[in-house]
C-alpha cells in the first residue's frame, strides 16, 4: 500500500487519495492504516465496489476518479499525467490504459459516468468490474482506450497480488526498487527479465 500511496503523491494531477474500504472486521487494518497515515477513506458495501467508488468521489467533491486497485502495488504512474490531460482536453467520460502488464493499468472515469453506470447497470456491473457497464455500452459514453508502448505489453509478467506466489514476486521487485531507487516500470521489467526464478 505504501508504494501505491507514495507513487500517487508524486503525480501532479492527483488532488486527493481516498481508500474505498469494504465493511467487515477483516478490513479494519485498512482503516487503521488510513488513520495512521492521515489518508481519507470511506466504508462501503463489500460486493458493490462501484458504490464505494462513487462515495469516494462525493467525499472529495471530485469531478473524476483515478482508479487503482490495492492489489496492484506498481501502477504505471509515469503515464497518469499525460492521460489526465487528454481526458480533460477531450472531455472524456472515461480514459483507460489497457493491455499493459497485469497490475499496472489504471482508469480515469468521470463521477457522473460512474453514477450513470450504477443506475443503469446490473449486479455484475457493480462488482469489482466497476467500469464494465461503460465498456459494454461504449456508445453511451465518450471513451478513449490507450495501449502502452509494445515493450510494456507483456502477457508473461504479473505485478499484481492475487496469489501467494504473486506476493513473493512483488516483494522482490519492491526490494529492487527501494535498493536501487529505480521506480520506472521499464526498470522493473528489466529486473524481472534477469530473474528467471521469479
Amino acid at each position: 500500500m505504501d508504494n501505491i500511496i507514495n507513487s500517487l503523491k508524486k503525480v501532479k494531477c492527483v488532488k486527493d487519495i481516498v481508500l474505498a474500504i469494504s465493511k467487515g472486521v477483516e478490513n479494519e487494518d485498512f482503516v487503521k492504516y488510513a488513520k495512521f497515515n492521515n489518508i481519507k477513506y470511506i466504508r462501503g458495501d463489500e460486493i458493490d465496489v462501484l458504490s464505494r467508488l462513487i462515495k469516494c468521489g462525493k467525499k472529495t467533491s471530485a469531478s473524476d476518479i483515478l482508479r487503482i486497485t490495492s492489489e496492484s502495488p506498481f501502477p504505471y504512474v509515469e503515464k497518469i499525467q499525460k492521460l489526465w490531460k487528454y481526458h480533460c482536453k477531450n472531455e472524456n467520460d472515461a480514459t483507460f490504459l489497457d493491455e499493459i502488464i497485469d497490475g499496472c493499468s489504471f482508469e480515469i472515469i468521470s463521477l457522473n459516468s460512474l453514477i450513470k453506470s450504477h443506475k443503469k447497470g446490473t449486479k455484475k456491473h457493480k462488482s469489482e468490474f466497476c467500469t464494465l457497464y461503460i465498456r459494454e455500452n461504449i456508445k453511451q459514453f465518450k471513451v478513449k482506450i490507450f495501449k502502452p508502448d509494445k515493450n510494456l505489453i507483456r502477457k508473461d509478467l504479473r505485478l499484481t497480488v492475487d496469489y501467494p506466489e504473486d506476493l513473493i514476486v512483488c516483494r522482490e521487485v519492491y526490494k529492487f526498487v527501494k535498493k536501487n531507487k529505480k521506480s520506472k516500470l521499464l526498470d522493473k521489467i528489466k529486473f524481472l527479465d534477469k530473474r528467471n526464478d521469479l
